[in-house]
């Protein structure tokens, strides 16, 4: 049985008083798309920023391929959720920006990008500004920056939360093809139940701070996954809808004084 590319096991986060990540125990395959749903403030976010090495975990244990993941490993490739274009770039550099900071040279960055621009959608627009690009295109370019540093594994912080309904729905789509097409391992933090269920095999819903993991859903339905409405996928929403709104029925285990 080959080896999860991340674990997390048992860990733990508090900052001070305020207890955040309570026992957290998850995993992703290789080329698994898996997703954390959970209500606000509940620590998601914290869980990127462990993998990132912006925090550093209290208890507990994190590996990438079996072994114990280092805060300088630089396993992952973050995208945020907004999509952090310089606006002064043309497209094709901020395309090629991380590279460029793991110290490629433009030029040598620009060979490496160029034949993805095609695929993501982007070609004719190499030399627009983002001000001239609409919002699902922005996303696509900070999607491009991401996985062409070519980690082992991508992480993606509600990258379509700020795009309107349709322009979500197509991305959405549309990261479902490319993913399915590259073999991408993937980590999604989303609010959207609909987008977990679209993209995920495996989703895990958190409890109110300090999260847990109170139930994860393994999503055995192939991709291309079928169109919203479809009944087994609106089974699976409400399911997940449930779980959330009875936690939002129960009190919050810890009080945080305004």
């Amino acid at each position: 049985m080959s080896l999860a590319r991340l674990e997390l096991k048992s860990v733990s986060k508090r900052f001070g008083e305020l207890e955040v990540l309570d026992d957290i125990s998850l995993s992703v395959s290789r080329g698994e798309f898996v997703s954390i749903l959970g209500p606000s403030g509940a620590g998601k976010s914290t869980i990127l920023q462990l993998l990132t090495g912006a925090l550093r975990h209290d208890r507990g244990e994190i590996l990438c391929d079996g072994a114990p993941l280092e805060s300088n490993s630089h396993r992952f490739a973050f995208m945020p959720q907004r999509d952090a274009l310089m606006p002064w770039r043309r497209i094709i550099d901020n395309a090629t920006l991380g590279l460029e900071v793991q110290g490629m040279t433009r030029a040598a960055a620009r060979e490496k990008v160029q034949p993805l621009i095609a695929e993501f959608g982007l070609a004719g627009f190499e030399r627009h500004y983002p001000s001239q690009l609409s919002g699902g295109m922005r996303q696509r370019v900070a999607l491009l920056r991401t996985v062409v540093q070519q980690r082992s594994m991508l992480l993606l912080d509600e990258p379509f939360g700020a795009l309107d309904a349709l322009t979500r729905a197509r991305m959405q789509r549309w990261l479902s093809g490319m993913w399915t097409h590259h073999n991408w391992t993937v980590l999604l933090i989303t609010h959207d139940v609909r987008e977990a269920v679209l993209l995920s095999d495996r989703i895990y819903v958190l409890s109110p701070r300090p999260a847990r993991i109170l139930r994860h859903y393994d999503i055995s339905l192939s991709h291309p996954r079928p169109p919203a409405g479809d009944p087994m996928l609106s089974a699976i929403e409400a399911d997940i809808l449930q779980t959330l709104l009875t936690l939002e029925e129960r009190p919050c285990r810890t009080f945080v004084p305004l």
